[in-house]
């Protein structure tokens, strides 16, 4: 690992650790994570999960991922991705400052479970797409144990590295988009829906999309700790932002086209396999192209650890802000931890992709936009603003840091809203099930924006913190 010691533990980074001048940096990392497999996966579920058709479904991308973006980019106009550089602190260390030292155990221990989260549903489409090259040589299961090991060393190299394969990940996957839009873009039509559209399954597919780019912001913070704290916050927010919304809309587009048009063509519907395998319609779409397009098939699934690695990063900071015992030991074990949990369930989730898709992208999406909202209001009101109000030297310290009542009781009155109003698989809300969809994420989120404010002004006014 490079760096200093607080790049392998989670101390903030000093004012004169964070000069790296080199900004753009913050737009190839959330670019190269975003324009990418899983990015496409999100796209297609539409057509494929919730029936939409080629229209629909690109209008509900462009609306969610226009608003979705703000979030992890600057916490809509306060946010992570600023936080790191003016901070020098990693997420869940900064949401101390709202949350209080022993509130944050809660963010901190439910963003180690969405990792894991994401880090599963990335190795499956790797896993698959490996598995689609190789003519009966491998299956689904060792290519994501080839997948998790890949990312696994590219985390393991730490900071230094993953900017640099950040910067460079994203090459392979944008040829292989072109090339799919030369080869296959005549078999692409604005295919209908099936059947009509219901309110319904608009507002799920739309909360599941933004639910894909809204958990980045437990992330954002970590990948700007050593850039110059001089920067302007506009020019931090633009780079994440454009990096997000780009890469996002242009992956998300092609999976709903490509999955919508699958019916189309006989290879990519039998690729696709009823819709849960994103792997095995990428690599029926490129095998027009010969040998070269299974040559970018299998470079697209090696290009996954440009999501998997900054993923794995965070598994393991946010591990370590979970109490002082866990900050002690090195962050190396928490990913061989990640590791030996990835690829087991990975390999059992991939038998119904789009239902282990949406729900673990549901359930992130429900206490990200909570966390996220109280973050953001304590940052503008309570902080005014104003990154001064920070004292970044009280970050372990409990007497000096906000007790943490009220974010917690927010949070749980949010949650007390959002089990009725959430439609899963698993388990469908009254209010969701009387018609309305998944309301979840709406309905969590402003029950935060009002009741925070309440519950922290009593509580400075109780504790003077």
């Amino acid at each position: 690992m490079s760096r200093s010691r607080p790049s392998l533990r989670i101390d903030p980074i000093p004012a004169e650790g964070r000069t790296d001048p080199k900004l753009f940096q913050i737009f190839f990392v959330w670019f190269s994570a975003n324009m990418n497999v899983l990015a496409l996966g999100t796209g297609a579920a539409g057509p494929a999960f919730f029936g939409m058709g080629v229209k629909q479904s690109l209008i509900i991308l462009l609306i969610v991922d226009l608003l979705a973006c703000t979030v992890p980019a600057y916490f809509i106009l306060a946010g992570s991705a600023v936080f790191g550089p003016k901070l020098g602190t990693r997420s869940m260390v900064t949401a101390r400052f709202s949350w209080g030292y022993y509130g944050a155990i809660i963010p901190s221990a439910l963003t180690v479970f969405s990792m894991q989260g994401f880090l599963i549903l990335n190795c499956i489409v790797g896993g698959q797409m490996l598995a689609s090259v190789s003519s009966g040589h491998l299956d689904d299961s060792l290519g994501i144990v080839i997948i998790g090991i890949i990312s696994f060393a590219v985390t393991f190299c730490g900071y230094k590295v993953i900017h640099w394969y950040e910067s460079v990940a994203w090459i392979p996957n944008v040829i292989a988009f072109i090339v799919m839009l030369g080869v296959g873009g005549k078999h692409l039509s604005n295919v209908p829906p099936p059947e009509p559209l219901t309110a319904a399954s608009i507002i799920t597919f739309a909360t599941t999309t933004a639910s894909s780019v809204i958990s980045w912001c437990m992330m954002t913070p970590d990948y700007g700790v050593y850039h110059d704290a001089r920067a302007s916050s506009m020019r931090i927010f633009i780079y994440t932002y454009l990096g997000f919304f780009t890469a996002s809309l242009t992956a998300h587009y092609l999976g709903a086209v490509f999955a919508a048009c699958a019916g189309n063509v006989v290879s990519w519907e039998a690729g696709f396999e009823g819709g849960n395998n994103v792997g095995g319609l990428i690599r029926a779409v490129l095998h027009r192209a010969g040998g070269f397009g299974d040559f970018l098939t299998v470079l697209l699934a090696l290009s996954i650890p440009s999501a998997c690695a900054p993923t794995m990063y965070t598994f393991g900071t946010s591990f370590m802000t979970i109490g002082s015992l866990f900050s002690k030991i090195p962050r190396y074990v928490y990913m061989i931890i990640s590791e030996a949990i990835l690829i087991p369930v990975a390999i059992i989730g991939a038998k119904r992709f789009y239902a282990t898709f949406v729900d673990i992208l549901s359930i992130i999406g429900y206490w990200s936009s909570v966390f996220a909202v109280i973050v953001v209001l304590e940052h503008f009101i309570f902080r005014r603003n104003t990154w001064s109000r920070y004292n970044v030297a009280d970050w372990n310290k409990p007497d000096r840091l906000p007790v943490g009542l009220a974010a917690v009781m927010s949070f749980l009155c949010a949650c007390g809203i959002i089990i009725p109003c959430m439609s899963q698989v698993w388990y469908t809300g009254p209010i969701a099930a009387a018609g309305s969809g998944d309301l979840g994420i709406l309905t969590g989120s402003a029950v935060a924006l009002l009741t925070y404010p309440a519950f922290r002004a009593m509580e400075k006014r109780q504790t003077g913190r």
